[in-house]
């Protein structure tokens, strides 16, 4: 669902502002070494996404659920089939979301980068689709993000929930594109904001979009956003409107999301 590795990634808690030309980090400096030989490694790269989802696993389990926080299995009764929205930055965890028994597919880029991603979210049950949801509009059709969105269309026909990131990679931080608003109108299936904190975490500060790797053995809140719908007719108006929705309600479930797991205790 990104163009950059789980737990090698680098990602905010806040702002939009454009992102800066920097330095890469260490751990980025490290993934752009050994992601040429993970490409051409199928044994390596199974092994490392392995390694990665049970790591995964380990931090959310080992996060105790804060009251407040919302029952996923309400929002999959009311929503599914649905979009469920997230930011980068803060979707490392997102695969740790899905129940054994939803059908659900996710999008990644086209990119070498989103390989090691997409390996991943097939360890949770996740079918993958490729291509650049958050770009794809009526008048751009760049990474193939409009023959990604009419796959993802198909699969809600058939009753399959999708997941994708709202923000556009190496764009504005938290701030959606049009493409998943596109998707809801197409489909007519609801956009649902979907934000996981936990309180003990690392916000890696050199990345464009500052992502928060979290870490093991605090608490965890999962809020559930206010749904938005796109009507079939929706114009070009419209889907701006809709879009902000999108932004506005995300930040909110992220805002609960945080403030819940930092709270004193």
């Amino acid at each position: 669902m990104t163009d950059v590795p789980p737990l090698l990634a680098a990602g905010n808690t806040g702002g939009r502002r454009k992102s800066r030309s920097a330095r890469p980090g260490p751990l980025k400096a490290l993934w752009r070494k050994i992601r040429t030989p993970l490409a051409e490694s199928r044994f390596v790269a199974d092994a490392v996404a392995f390694a990665l989802a049970q790591t995964l696993r380990f931090i959310f389990v080992t996060n105790r659920t804060v009251p407040g926080s919302d029952s996923l299995d309400d929002a999959y009764a009311q929503f599914a089939p649905g979009i469920a929205a997230f930011w980068h930055g803060q979707h490392l965890m997102a695969p740790c979301l899905k129940p054994r028994s939803l059908k659900m597919a996710a999008l990644f880029s086209k990119s070498r980068d989103a390989e090691l991603n997409a390996r991943v979210a097939e360890r949770f049950g996740f079918e993958t689709v490729r291509g650049s949801g958050g770009r794809a509009n009526t008048h751009n059709a760049d990474k193939g993000g409009a023959r990604a969105l009419i796959m993802l269309k198909r699969l809600l026909d058939t009753g399959r929930s999708v997941a994708m990131i709202a923000d556009i990679p190496h764009g504005t931080p938290r701030d959606a594109g049009l493409g998943i608003v596109m998707l809801a109108k197409f489909s007519g299936r609801p956009v649902v904001p979907v934000a996981l904190a936990t309180s003990r975490r690392k916000v890696i500060e050199s990345s464009w979009d500052k992502t928060t790797i979290n870490l093991p053995f605090g608490r965890k809140a999962v809020i559930v956003g206010e749904p938005v719908y796109v009507p079939a007719d929706a114009d070009e108006a419209m889907l701006e409107q809709k879009r902000r929705e999108v932004t506005e309600s995300l930040d909110a479930a992220t805002r609960k999301a945080y403030g819940l797991v930092d709270r004193s205790s």
